[in-house]
């Protein structure tokens, strides 16, 4: 029987995985995990994947499915001292046959020491690792015990996939099946379009417009949205999102498509991104970029940040936008970021090449005796010459 005090997204979870919504190519029929599970020789695992993509439900299933205790817990809340209560616990269950899986939720959140006290239980099989993350594993997570275990990336849910989840929960959960007669297709394509591809917040929308549905409201787009409060938009500022949307927003001007640009500027600045970021990485832009094909852009750039700076959020949006656009629709030249990145590879490969003596300061006799500055020609009054400005060993290097 399921506890009605239980959320909705709790209540409806999927106990196996023909009932598992999503992640087609992991929990396939023909998927390697499917397999894994189906004889029993799962390793450890890392879930990588964003909030209500299915991995803790997923966790769940594979110890229903390989008879395995399934033990619970949260980076954020706990310690070495929980750990080690656990495998005490491992390890005598592991006497009478019976194996432990252990799943750390934010295991990214566990530092160092936490994880390589984990380590050795992992590797003698005292306990069977799940861990998920919503942070890249290969910066969060210790290499050695990411190296025992096989890290299996998780996708945003779809809408057509949350509204399928929202479709079961209508059907499965009494309360809601019960409850729900005014909640229609419609409906639940809104609640999936506001959820940002977490199931668990589709839930969450869901269990709060049955309470409305039961007190003869009219349900329509705009009390979802009340509902809802806003659209859940994925981003971290010190996770893997901002940086996949501000690589998107610097690909899409570089590729001269400012609907995108637009497009990923507002999925950064409504996310909450601090605009100065944005603005700091459209100057750089402007000179990596655009370069010499247009020197405006980088002028352009600077005043946006300045009017980011004087105006703030929200008005400085607009700023931003017209900067984005701008820095999409104009032409590109690399000329000036591939020349010093030249420059730079020849100073790492030669090192401190001497300056050649007549372009040298000569401020005291002594330098002026030793040829500092002898020959130099002020070329605005005394017209071109041919010494060379490079240094002897690479005088004939082009950068530019």
């Amino acid at each position: 029987m399921s506890d009605t005090f239980s959320p909705l997204a709790s209540r409806v979870r999927p106990v196996d995985l023909g009932e598992f919504v999503g992640q087609d190519d992991l929990v396939g029929s023909k998927s390697w995990l499917a397999s894994a599970i189906k004889g029993d020789h799962l390793p450890s695992l890392i879930f990588w994947g964003p909030p209500g993509s299915g991995k803790t439900t997923l966790a769940l299933i594979i110890a229903k499915e390989t008879k395995a205790n399934f033990v619970q817990l949260s980076a954020v809340e706990s310690g070495i001292k929980d750990l080690r209560m656990i495998l005490d616990r491992a390890r005598e269950d592991r006497r009478l046959g019976v194996k432990t899986i252990l799943f750390i939720d934010e295991i990214h959140r566990w530092n160092k020491a936490q994880q390589d006290a984990l380590l050795p239980q992992v590797e003698n099989g005292t306990v069977s690792l799940i861990g998920a993350t919503t942070e890249n594993p290969s910066f969060s997570v210790n290499g050695a015990l990411l190296s025992r275990s096989k890290v299996l990336v998780l996708k945003t849910l779809t809408e057509k996939e949350i509204i399928k989840i929202l479709e079961q929960a209508l059907e499965k959960d009494g309360i809601a099946k019960g409850k729900a007669g005014k909640i229609n297709s419609e409906a639940l394509k809104v609640i999936a379009s506001l959820s940002g591809g977490d199931a668990r917040r589709a839930l969450n929308i869901l269990e709060d417009l049955i309470a409305f549905a039961v007190s003869n409201k009219k349900i329509t787009e705009e009390l979802i949205k009340k509902i809802a409060f806003r659209p859940m938009l994925s981003h971290d500022r010190s996770g893997d999102d901002r940086y996949d949307l501000i690589s998107a927003l610097h690909k899409t001007m570089r590729g001269g498509d400012a609907n995108a640009a637009l497009y990923y500027l507002a999925r950064l600045l409504e996310a909450g991104e601090d605009p100065l970021y944005v603005a700091r990485r459209m100057i750089r832009f402007a000179s990596e970029d655009i370069g010499l094909a247009n020197n405006s852009a980088l002028l352009l750039a600077n005043a946006v940040y300045d009017a980011c700076q004087k105006t703030g959020l929200p008005e400085c949006k607009v700023n931003l936008a017209h900067a984005a656009v701008y820095l999409a629709k104009s032409p590109k030249s690399i000329a000036v970021y591939f020349g010093y990145n030249k420059a730079a590879e020849i100073v790492s490969k030669k090192g401190s090449l001497p300056v050649p003596l007549h372009i040298r300061n000569a401020p005291t006799k002594l330098m002026k005796n030793l040829g500092y500055g002898e020959g130099y020609k002020y070329t605005p009054l005394d017209g071109e010459t041919d010494l060379p400005y490079l240094p002897e060993e690479i005088k004939d290097e082009k950068f530019i």
